[in-house]
């Protein structure tokens, strides 16, 4: 199994609500693929020396799963409330080093 995030983007088209995000997680730790997740609020960047950038106020939440590889992790958005109310959800890789 590999480990992916999903990174939700701030753009759904529709409210979605929280009884619907308890029935995602639910089916994803029925299926043994939940790792964890949260959603994301107000923030800083930090650097040691120079100008900082601003946050990325695009992404609002992120869930941790397992895998079998990208099309396995695909199917898992199936439900997931954001990418169901049209919004855009990022699927990133978490390489093992």
């Amino acid at each position: 199994m590999l480990d992916f995030i999903f990174l939700m983007h701030n753009d759904a088209r529709q409210a979605v609500s929280d009884g619907d995000w308890e029935a995602y997680i639910g089916r994803l730790r029925s299926v043994g693929a939940f790792q964890g997740g949260s959603a994301i609020g107000a923030g800083v960047c930090a650097r040691k020396n120079g100008h900082l950038p601003p946050i990325n106020a695009h992404i609002n939440g992120y869930i941790c799963i397992v895998a079998d590889d990208f099309a396995h992790a695909q199917t898992l958005l199936v439900g997931n409330p954001d990418y169901e109310a049209g919004g855009t959800v990022e699927i990133r890789a978490l390489p093992r080093t």
